[in-house]
């Protein structure tokens, strides 16, 4: 029997075969078909992309966004300082510059200065010959940049560049100027009570409710950074000078961080130049153009306080009583005295604003 079997599989060796093919036919339908791989070809669909980068992006309402960074005996910090500007920036749909304004300092910082903006040209630099202050620095920075917003911001790392979108956003719902509050102050005690002691003085002399007048990180429109005047300390009262020439200002909760390198540049001699500033900054933009009611104000408390002395004296002298070892009559005449030379000078004054008044400065927001 088996040699039979095999002469019937001998005699027809097509039949196996042809099975054989079908089999294979059948499980060849039955496969699924295997996807042909490009690896030197990967499609790359870069208008996507692009829309997906653009999209990410913050929009704001300014074209072109400056900042200014005034520094003195900053280098360790410069170049983790821009490093996370360009991050920053580059979240926002608008182009920018940055000038970094040494005020003359001592150590490697403008050449670490000239290594960042030879890298890249949205970098710019202006170096003092020496220490003229940040007023000074601030000042030129604002006649340099040519943006529609400005930031300012310190060089120390205490400020964060992570804020900047926040402040954009305050001059994007209508103000002109924003200013930061450092609500958690990572400063050594002293400076913390003193800060705080500053800022409730100025809150009261000047009724604007702001919590930090000296915080570095500002955002400002254009036109008030062209229209204010800093000069002297006046750097730390940029919202009571934008104020009171009209502008609407407000403020914004800043992270602060603890200084990492160098030393901090506070002294208790700055405590005291800030409030002779504030009595310079109060009388500059309140009583400039009327001189007679801030010495008049004074003039008349000290003639009416010696009056009032004379007045007394006088009752008594009637009464009998002698004067002579009473030295308050010398009080009284100098209280009287004072005023009237006090008065004098409010008139004078006003008589100086009359005759230079086509040079006052007026500050225009729209005309046609």
């Amino acid at each position: 029997m088996e040699s039979q079997e095999n002469s019937n599989n001998n005699k027809n060796p097509g039949t196996a075969s042809g099975q054989n093919r079908d089999k294979n036919r059948g499980d060849s339908q039955n496969r699924k078909p295997s996807r042909r791989r490009y690896y030197g070809r990967r499609r790359r669909d870069y208008g996507n992309d692009g829309e997906k980068s653009r999209t990410s992006k913050i929009n704001t309402s300014f074209k072109k966004i400056s900042i200014v960074i005034p520094l003195y005996n900053e280098e360790e910090s410069l170049h983790p300082l821009t490093t996370e500007i360009k991050k920053v920036m580059s979240t926002i749909a608008s182009q920018y510059e940055v000038l970094l304004v040494d005020d003359g300092s001592t150590d490697s910082s403008l050449k670490k200065i000239k290594e960042i903006c030879r890298i890249d040209r949205r970098f710019k630099y202006i170096s003092f010959r020496k220490n003229y202050g940040k007023s000074a620095a601030l000042q030129l920075g604002f006649k340099e940049v040519n943006g529609d917003a400005i930031i300012t911001m310190d060089a120390d790392l205490q400020d964060d560049p992570k804020e900047i979108p926040n402040l954009l956003q305050k001059l994007d719902e209508g103000f002109d100027l924003c200013s930061g509050w450092k609500r958690k102050r990572q400063d050594p005690f002293i400076k913390k009570m003193s800060s705080r002691f500053f800022n409730f003085v100025t809150r009261v002399i000047t009724g604007i409710k702001i919590h930090d007048f000296n915080c570095g990180l500002k955002a400002y429109r254009k036109d008030v950074a062209k229209s204010i005047n800093v000069h002297g300390e006046l750097h730390r009262y940029m919202p009571v000078l934008a104020k009171w020439q009209g502008f609407s200002i407000t403020e914004s909760v800043v992270k602060h961080y603890p200084r990492r390198y160098g030393e901090t540049k506070f002294g208790i001699s700055r405590f005291f130049k800030g409030f002779i500033d504030l009595i310079t900054v109060t009388f500059s933009t309140r009583y400039i153009n009327r001189p007679l009611h801030f010495f008049g104000f004074f003039g008349a408390a000290a003639f009416l306080a010696g009056f009032a002395v004379l007045g007394y004296l006088t009752v008594l002298w009637l009464q009998g009583q002698p004067l002579s070892n009473r030295p308050m009559i010398f009080l009284g005449m100098l209280l009287i005295i004072v005023g009237v030379q006090l008065f004098s000078i409010g008139l004078l004054g006003e008589m100086l604003v009359h005759n230079t008044s086509d040079d006052t400065v007026y500050v225009i927001k729209e005309k046609s």
